[in-house]
């Protein structure tokens, strides 16, 4: 009798955590075909890049920033040093 409760116990433990069924002929998993989206995002300036900027020029730039720098002139000091 433990033998047998001991199978049915481990045969359900086992269905558990085994595959689900593959979908009808026809249906594809929404998942597979899912696309991202982008929700409340503004349109992508594809001309705009990264400043590549190395340690010490960040702290640069946090540092004329709480100065009250404008940007473009801060950046155009950090990258001629």
């Amino acid at each position: 009798m433990k033998v047998v409760l001991s199978v049915l116990t481990l045969a359900a433990a086992a269905s558990a955590f085994a595959p689900s069924a593959s979908l009808p002929r026809g249906l594809t998993s929404s998942v597979a075909t899912a696309t991202p989206t982008q929700l409340f995002s503004e349109p992508e300036d594809d001309d705009e890049e990264g400043l590549d900027l190395n340690l010490e020029e960040m702290f640069d730039m946090f540092d004329a920033a709480d100065k009250d720098q404008a940007f473009d002139d801060a950046i155009k000091k950090v990258k001629s040093e």
